[in-house]
Protein backbone atom coordinates (compact mmCIF):
# COMPACT_ATOMS: atom_id res chain seq x y z
CA UNK A 1 0.00 0.00 0.00
CA UNK A 2 2.84 2.42 1.03
CA UNK A 3 4.21 1.77 -2.22
CA UNK A 4 1.20 2.95 -4.38
CA UNK A 5 0.78 5.84 -2.19
CA UNK A 6 3.72 7.11 -2.29
CA UNK A 7 3.97 6.87 -6.15
CA UNK A 8 0.82 8.50 -6.42
CA UNK A 9 2.27 11.48 -4.59
CA UNK A 10 5.50 11.68 -6.07
CA UNK A 11 3.95 11.35 -9.55
CA UNK A 12 1.32 14.11 -8.91
CA UNK A 13 4.22 16.36 -7.21
CA UNK A 14 5.25 17.14 -11.24
CA UNK A 15 1.69 18.46 -11.94
CA UNK A 16 1.78 20.87 -8.77
CA UNK A 17 5.19 21.86 -9.78
CA UNK A 18 4.29 22.49 -13.03
CA UNK A 19 0.56 24.02 -12.86
CA UNK A 20 2.18 26.18 -9.96
CA UNK A 21 4.57 27.26 -11.94
CA UNK A 22 2.26 27.94 -14.80
CA UNK A 23 0.04 30.03 -12.10
CA UNK A 24 3.23 32.09 -10.33
CA UNK A 25 4.18 33.17 -14.27
CA UNK A 26 0.66 33.86 -14.89
CA UNK A 27 0.12 36.31 -11.84
CA UNK A 28 3.80 37.87 -12.08
CA UNK A 29 3.36 38.59 -16.42
CA UNK A 30 -0.59 39.77 -15.19
CA UNK A 31 0.87 42.31 -12.88
CA UNK A 32 3.90 43.67 -14.47
CA UNK A 33 2.33 43.79 -17.78
CA UNK A 34 -1.04 45.37 -16.22
CA UNK A 35 -3.33 43.58 -18.27
CA UNK A 36 -6.91 42.47 -17.76
CA UNK A 37 -8.01 39.56 -15.48
CA UNK A 38 -9.63 37.11 -17.35
CA UNK A 39 -11.07 33.97 -16.66
CA UNK A 40 -8.44 32.03 -17.98
CA UNK A 41 -6.71 33.77 -15.04
CA UNK A 42 -9.12 32.40 -12.67
CA UNK A 43 -9.04 28.95 -14.18
CA UNK A 44 -5.38 28.99 -13.87
CA UNK A 45 -4.65 29.94 -10.22
CA UNK A 46 -8.49 27.77 -9.16
CA UNK A 47 -6.17 24.87 -10.72
CA UNK A 48 -3.19 25.64 -8.64
CA UNK A 49 -5.17 25.36 -5.71
CA UNK A 50 -7.09 21.96 -6.57
CA UNK A 51 -3.94 20.23 -7.53
CA UNK A 52 -2.09 21.45 -4.53
CA UNK A 53 -5.13 20.44 -1.91
CA UNK A 54 -4.76 16.98 -3.75
CA UNK A 55 -1.28 16.59 -2.87
CA UNK A 56 -1.82 17.65 0.58
CA UNK A 57 -4.74 15.37 0.69
CA UNK A 58 -2.11 12.54 -0.92
CA UNK A 59 0.80 13.51 1.57
CA UNK A 60 -0.97 12.98 4.56
CA UNK A 61 -1.91 9.97 3.69
CA UNK A 62 1.93 9.41 2.73
CA UNK A 63 2.90 10.70 6.23
CA UNK A 64 0.98 8.08 7.76
CA UNK A 65 2.26 5.02 6.15
CA UNK A 66 5.82 5.84 5.37
CA UNK A 67 8.36 4.12 7.11
CA UNK A 68 10.42 6.98 6.74
CA UNK A 69 8.02 8.60 8.84
CA UNK A 70 8.99 7.62 12.86
CA UNK A 71 7.13 9.93 15.06
CA UNK A 72 4.35 7.13 15.99
CA UNK A 73 6.77 4.29 15.64
CA UNK A 74 7.90 5.12 19.38
CA UNK A 75 11.34 3.77 17.97
CA UNK A 76 13.00 7.55 18.07
CA UNK A 77 12.80 9.87 20.16
CA UNK A 78 11.99 13.54 18.96
CA UNK A 79 16.23 14.92 19.47
CA UNK A 80 16.76 12.09 17.26
CA UNK A 81 14.60 12.96 14.87
CA UNK A 82 16.15 16.43 14.64
CA UNK A 83 19.48 15.23 15.04
CA UNK A 84 19.38 13.10 11.49
CA UNK A 85 18.70 15.08 8.64
CA UNK A 86 17.11 12.68 6.56
CA UNK A 87 14.79 11.59 9.43
CA UNK A 88 14.10 15.73 10.17
CA UNK A 89 13.55 16.26 6.45
CA UNK A 90 10.79 13.95 5.83
CA UNK A 91 9.48 14.02 9.85
CA UNK A 92 9.21 17.66 10.05
CA UNK A 93 10.80 20.26 7.25
CA UNK A 94 9.21 18.76 3.79
CA UNK A 95 5.36 18.02 6.07
CA UNK A 96 5.67 21.71 7.58
CA UNK A 97 6.92 23.84 4.86
CA UNK A 98 4.30 22.21 2.13
CA UNK A 99 1.73 23.04 4.37
CA UNK A 100 2.82 26.48 4.44
CA UNK A 101 2.98 26.19 0.91
CA UNK A 102 -0.28 25.10 0.54
CA UNK A 103 -1.79 27.81 2.89
CA UNK A 104 0.23 30.67 1.38
CA UNK A 105 -1.75 29.31 -1.73
CA UNK A 106 -5.12 29.52 -0.82
CA UNK A 107 -4.85 32.80 1.50
CA UNK A 108 -3.68 34.28 -1.86
CA UNK A 109 -6.52 32.55 -3.70
CA UNK A 110 -9.35 33.88 -1.24
CA UNK A 111 -7.90 37.11 -0.93
CA UNK A 112 -7.68 37.65 -4.98
CA UNK A 113 -11.29 36.97 -5.36
CA UNK A 114 -12.09 39.93 -2.69
CA UNK A 115 -10.27 42.26 -5.00
CA UNK A 116 -12.18 44.27 -7.70
CA UNK A 117 -9.76 46.00 -10.22
CA UNK A 118 -7.34 43.06 -12.38
CA UNK A 119 -4.10 45.26 -10.62
CA UNK A 120 -4.51 44.02 -6.84
CA UNK A 121 -6.39 40.87 -8.16
CA UNK A 122 -3.00 39.73 -9.95
CA UNK A 123 -0.79 40.97 -7.32
CA UNK A 124 -2.14 39.06 -4.86
CA UNK A 125 -1.99 36.11 -6.24
CA UNK A 126 1.75 36.97 -7.55
CA UNK A 127 2.59 37.74 -3.84
CA UNK A 128 1.16 34.58 -2.69
CA UNK A 129 1.89 32.12 -5.41
CA UNK A 130 5.37 33.31 -5.59
CA UNK A 131 6.31 33.00 -1.99
CA UNK A 132 4.52 29.65 -1.99
CA UNK A 133 6.23 28.78 -5.22
CA UNK A 134 10.01 28.94 -3.92
CA UNK A 135 9.32 27.14 -0.70
CA UNK A 136 7.80 24.25 -2.20
CA UNK A 137 11.28 24.12 -4.53
CA UNK A 138 13.46 24.60 -1.62
CA UNK A 139 11.55 21.62 -0.01
CA UNK A 140 11.42 19.16 -2.39
CA UNK A 141 13.15 16.53 -2.04
CA UNK A 142 15.40 16.66 -5.30
CA UNK A 143 17.67 13.28 -4.69
CA UNK A 144 14.23 11.66 -4.84
CA UNK A 145 13.40 12.97 -7.88
CA UNK A 146 16.28 12.32 -9.87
Amino acid sequence: MYGVIQSAHSYWAYLVVIIVTLATINALSGFFSKREYQPKDFRISLFALIVTHLQLVLGIITFFVSPLVVWFSGTHKVGEIMKDPMLRLYNVEHPFTMILVITLITIGYSKHKKKLTSTPKFKTLAIFYAIAFLAMLYMIPWSNWF
